[in-house]
């Protein structure tokens, strides 16, 4: 087993490092290509051997950088072998479409963008009208969201103002005379007011004699009299039964457990 790290290299006997010339070639011309790993983009058919290549299956792709853009973005090229009969299948990038595009050696099996019935390309001058009819339908938008919320501001400003015209019209009434009443009261006040005036009008003439005095029952005096004399005698009754409150602390006496514990105490002979 060799080692991870080399830290001596052999030299042979007859090592010259003087013979060891450098050299500096060209740089290479044309477009980049390096290896890559990727995963097939699109399920394809291969034209020479009919193999049906599915999407996600690994290659090992030569990449290239092709001097074709679409507004500033570039194109890549990718070179791939058919597993079956090693044929070479090309296909690029396409940033239009968001998609690949396959040039040759192989057939898409389903083309996204043909779903549409074939949409046409459209001109520069077309994708500017186009553009223009969407910014002016977004303006349109635009203003009538405007004036929508304004018709709302303005309905939220005309029902504040009617409410204010009511309180005060409520709080403020011009009475007959031109004068300002400041705090009049509502009609429904005035109705119940003029209701409970009746009331107590009718149950004041019910209560009363024709010559003005207060309607009375024959024993109100007499148990009004009866019922304070009795209270009075039965509570110096009361008082005098009571005894004095003490503040006198008293003596605890201490309680005897020589019984319930099995103790007899001797008797005293003297």
């Amino acid at each position: 087993m060799s080692e991870r790290k080399v830290l001596q290299k052999y030299y042979p006997p007859d090592f010259d490092p003087a013979a060891i010339t450098r050299t500096r070639g060209p740089k290479p011309v044309g477009p980049k290509v390096q290896t890559v790993r990727l995963m097939a983009p699109f399920s394809m058919k291969c034209t020479s051997c009919g193999e049906y290549i599915y999407k996600g299956r690994k290659f090992n792709a030569r990449k290239e950088t092709t001097d074709e853009k679409y507004y500033s973005i570039a194109i890549f090229r990718f070179y791939i072998r058919c597993t079956r009969c090693s044929g070479e299948i090309t296909f690029k990038t396409d940033p239009k479409n968001m998609d690949y595009e396959c040039e040759k050696g192989a057939k898409r099996n389903f083309e996204p963008w043909r779903l549409g019935g074939g949409v046409k390309e459209e001109s520069e001058e077309e994708r500017l009208d186009r553009l223009e009819a969407e910014e002016a339908e977004k303006d349109a938008m635009g203003e009538l969201e405007g004036k929508m919320v304004d018709a709302k501001r303005e309905m939220q400003i005309a029902d504040a103002l009617d409410e204010i015209r009511t309180r005060n019209a409520r709080n403020e009434r011009v009475g007959k005379d031109g004068e300002i009443e400041v705090g009049a009261k509502d009609e429904r006040d005035l109705e119940r007011e003029a209701a409970e005036k009746e009331i107590e009008e009718a149950a004041r003439r019910a209560f009363t004699t024709e010559t003005g005095e207060r309607v009375r029952r024959i024993g109100d005096e007499a148990e009004a009299g009866l019922g304070i004399s009795g209270n009075l005698e039965a509570n110096t009754a009361d008082a005098e039964l009571m005894p004095p409150p003490s503040f006198k602390r008293g003596i605890k006496r201490k309680k005897d457990f020589s019984a319930a514990l099995g103790i007899k105490k001797k008797v005293a002979l003297v």
